[in-house]
């Protein structure tokens, strides 16, 4: 482990992520346990940036598996380069016999590394990040217990293949579906619920600076409200915030007003159903009133 708890908490603000205690203790111990960390929560509350934040705290690059449903071990783990194969087996077949050409042709050289085993074999340490896990079936899932557990993986031409170095391994899920004791046993878990308003106003402070407090610490309330009073088919996101606060800001906004608030609402808010929802203004009024005279 390079870093102490408070080092660490300080190079990840340092970086643009702001940290309660709880977080930043549970990344801790991931780090010094050399587990994978399963980070839960809503879509946008910041569960990727946690691995692209340790990337650049440990200067390493971020290899990133995308998961989606109906993924392989093909896509995630290896492929054979078959058109390369099948040259070789065109320049030899005159020379050397059927053995002597089949013999070779599972060699490494003829491997095309995918995110996981770029990972395992990487010259150094990276950060694997396998990111929405939850869209992959069980299969699949099952498939990663020995990475996971071993940091190993298992090639039936090659035989098993060890890291080189542990990578920092960060999974997160949306909660689609809901994930197997096994894989939660083989990781520290980790949940990340949308920001309170005073953690909002922090990290829209770091990003959007030129809004200024005042305006910072009202796109804060509103959405927080927005978020505890309605039933939407999807909140708002920090990034979504963000966005906001910056087109706010592009529109030489000092504050938010019913003016405002209606023509960048689709800043905020992706689906007409919820966009339609929004409809009680005074309400937002009277949340941007409390926040003013905080």
């Amino acid at each position: 482990m390079d870093f102490n708890l408070d080092e660490l908490k300080d190079l990840m603000e340092k970086e643009g992520y702001i940290s309660e205690e709880e977080l930043a203790v549970t990344v801790f111990l991931a780090l010094a346990l050399k587990k994978p960390l399963l980070v839960e929560g809503a879509p946008g509350v910041g569960k990727t940036e946690i691995a692209k934040v340790l990337g650049r705290v440990f200067n390493t690059e971020v290899i990133r598996l995308q998961c989606y449903e109906g993924l392989d071990e093909n896509k995630a783990l290896y492929e054979w380069n078959y058109q390369k194969q099948l040259l070789k087996i065109q320049i030899l077949k005159d020379h050397c016999s059927q053995s002597e050409i089949e013999k070779d042709l599972f060699a490494e050289e003829y491997l095309l590394e995918r995110p996981l085993l770029q990972a395992i074999r990487s010259d150094h340490r990276v950060v694997l990040l396998i990111d929405e896990v939850d869209k992959v079936d069980e299969p699949f899932e099952a498939f990663l217990f020995e990475l996971l557990s071993d940091f190993q993986i298992s090639v039936p031409e090659l035989g098993t293949l060890a890291a080189k170095h542990i990578p920092i391994v960060i999974l997160t899920s949306n909660g689609d579906r809901e994930l197997s004791d096994g894989l939660r046993r083989r990781c520290v878990y980790l949940y990340i619920d949308y920001p309170s308003i005073e953690k909002e106003v922090k990290i829209l402070q770091m990003k959007v600076p030129e809004a200024g407090e005042n305006l910072n610490r009202q796109i804060a309330a509103v959405v927080n409200y927005i978020r505890t009073n309605y039933d939407l088919r999807k909140h708002p996101s920090i990034a979504e915030s963000i966005d906001w606060a910056r087109a706010l800001v592009a529109l030489n906004a000092s504050s938010i007003d019913s003016s405002n608030f209606s023509k960048t609402v689709n800043l905020l808010l992706k689906n007409r159903d919820d966009t339609l929802q929004i409809t009680d203004l005074a309400a937002i009024e009277k949340i941007l009133d409390n926040a003013d005279t905080e």
